[in-house]
């Protein structure tokens, strides 16, 4: 992110409870490295963005994300808060994931296709 005289640098994303130095690398990866830009945004489009990246899905760091946002531990998600947060993740996996080709479905499968990006 370029900046000129006077501009405030971005706050580092691992300011937001949850997100510790791997995950900010990931967003930052993805075109994400500051912390106000990200809670602007919310969890869901920036998770999207995460996501349209080519960066691999995980559920738990996707409700991480939720939790820090509303300034909550990770692991205070359960019951249908957690079922319903699946249902959104879900939903951003379907809208927003690159197709995948059958080959790459394949080395999958067998754990021989390089880790994305």
């Amino acid at each position: 992110m370029a900046c000129s005289i006077g501009d405030p640098l971005p706050r580092p994303l691992t300011d937001i409870p949850n997100i510790g130095p791997a995950t900010a690398e990931a967003f930052a990866r993805a075109g994400l490295d500051d912390a106000d830009v990200l809670v602007a945004m919310g969890a869901d489009a920036a998770y999207a963005q995460w996501l349209r990246a080519g960066l691999a899905p995980h559920f738990i760091g996707y409700y991480a994300l939720v939790m820090g946002l509303q300034g909550r531990p990770w692991n205070d998600c359960r019951g249908a808060e957690k079922e319903a947060l699946r249902a959104r993740f879900d939903t951003l996996k379907a809208e927003n994931m690159l197709p995948v080709s059958a080959l790459e479905r394949a080395l999958d499968e067998i754990g021989l296709r390089a880790p994305h990006r």
